[in-house]
């Protein structure tokens, strides 16, 4: 069974990212008092009493855009309205009825859908005897809100709920197997990438560097299986971030990477490793995701050798050199469906837990073979380990002293149990603690 689709529209400025972030509950679109903000479709599914819906933020109808991309913001305007079951229609009540309003009522009467009328900005009761000048749009009485306050939002909800015409259960939707954050510089072909997986065109592909700003999340299937694939915004240098709409874009993108089970680290190539695919790569690091390299647009590149290339990222990115790379083209589909299967085997492995006998043999072969540098007096043991946890995988490390083990020798165990264990290719977090029982026979 599928999930209604709840699509928000309205003019620009009318507070339409505010209240898709209101009933989500969460901070997902970008809010700015600036016309034309939001481009592509924005999505997140919410829960009200037992139903789930799939709410949709769209750009302001009518919006003129600075970069030239008006047609496509209102192409992917018109999808959102195909696919709805139930159109909030937002209006600004401090405003009052705008020549815009009429004309977007108009275009919605056509559609022959559920439509719910929401005066937003609500924000005293005093605006809200304001709201009876809106039902001339000939949507009966308007559902008074502020996005802002939190004000409005249960009854606006049990009003979207009491339009549907079966009861959707929570039970109905399928949890995507996976979440795939989709990061990397400006126009590395994130986006097309996006198209290709769900086999549509679900966010505005543009030449204009920027043209994503949110981080939109696209369902698609491979296989019978759900997945969930997480566009963001382009990383660049910060010294070169204009405005706060490119600050809140970099910071979803950096939280896009905390939500991700993997991640697809984008590169143009066409184009040098930089010092931002560097910064990002370091991110990415730091918070220990699964990462595939993802060398996109290979199709444009001639005359250089595959395993020579593959050589150079990694000499570039020397702290994901566990990360397997993926040679793709987004825009024909080379070697994408190929690219995913391998996220799934990253899938698995940051979420395999091996039984303690099993890690402390390796781990007493990795001593054996290399044992941690003794300083001054004191010589450095490891008395027994434990994984603790996975997504990745975490090990605590039993030892007479913590201070004597430093990031060599954590890289090193790192290393061996890569190469002996079925964590090959994703990364592994330790915790040195300290004991002083049980040792290591061998130790």
């Amino acid at each position: 069974m599928t999930i209604p689709v709840i699509t928000i529209v309205g003019r620009p400025n009318v507070g339409k990212s505010a209240l898709f972030n209101c009933l989500a509950k969460r901070r997902i679109s970008i809010v700015e008092p600036t016309c034309g903000v939001t481009r592509d479709r924005v999505s997140t599914e919410i829960r009200h009493k037992d139903c789930v819906c799939e709410l949709v933020d769209t750009g302001g109808m009518g919006v003129k855009d600075v970069d030239g991309l008006t047609e496509e913001i209102k192409a992917q305007i018109e999808i959102a309205l195909r696919s709805a079951d139930i159109i909030l229609f937002v209006v600004d009540v401090r405003d009052g009825v705008t020549p815009l309003d009429v004309l977007i009522a108009e275009k919605l009467r056509h559609l022959k859908k559920e439509i719910i009328l929401v005066a937003n900005k609500v924000d005293t009761p005093k605006l809200e005897y304001q709201i009876g000048d809106f039902n001339k749009l000939g949507f009966g009485e308007p559902l008074p809100i502020s996005a802002l306050e939190v004000f409005g939002r249960s009854e606006l909800l049990d009003r979207i709920i009491s339009l549907l015409p079966t009861p959707y259960l929570e039970s109905a939707t399928t949890e995507p197997i996976m979440k795939l954050a989709i990061v990397g510089k400006r126009n590395a072909g994130k986006s097309t990438l996006i198209n290709t997986l769900a086999k549509e065109q679900r966010v505005i592909v543009s030449e204009v560097p920027g043209t994503t700003r949110d981080s939109v999340d696209v369902r698609f299937e491979i296989d019978g299986k759900q997945f969930l694939a997480i566009d963001t915004a382009g990383v660049r240098k910060k010294r070169q971030v204009k405005d706060s709409i490119e600050f809140y874009s970099m910071a979803r993108a950096e939280r896009s990477i905390r939500r991700a089970d993997v991640v697809l680290f984008l590169f143009d190539a066409t184009l040098k490793i930089s010092e931002v695919d560097k910064k990002l790569g370091d991110y990415i690091v730091s918070e220990s995701k699964p990462c595939i390299l993802v060398i996109n647009k290979w199709d444009l590149v001639k005359g250089i050798e595959t395993e020579k290339f593959n050589d150079y990222i990694y000499k570039c990115l020397p702290g994901l050199s566990f990360a397997p790379i993926s040679v793709i083209s987004a825009k024909s589909n080379d070697h994408v469906v190929e690219m995913v299967q391998l996220a799934l085997e990253l899938y698995e492995q940051a979420n395999t837990r091996i039984t303690t006998s099993e890690l402390n043999q390796v781990l007493e072969d990795a001593i054996t073979l290399h044992r941690p540098t003794r300083r001054k007096s004191k010589s450095p043991k490891i008395f027994y380990a434990t994984q603790v946890s996975v997504a990745p995988p975490t090990f605590v490390l039993f030892v007479n002293d913590p201070k004597l083990f430093n990031s060599d020798y954590e890289r090193y165990l790192s290393n061996q149990l890569r190469g002996k264990l079925p964590f090959s290719e994703v990364p592994l977090k330790f915790h040195f603690r300290a004991r002083t029982k049980t040792q290591l026979s061998h130790v």
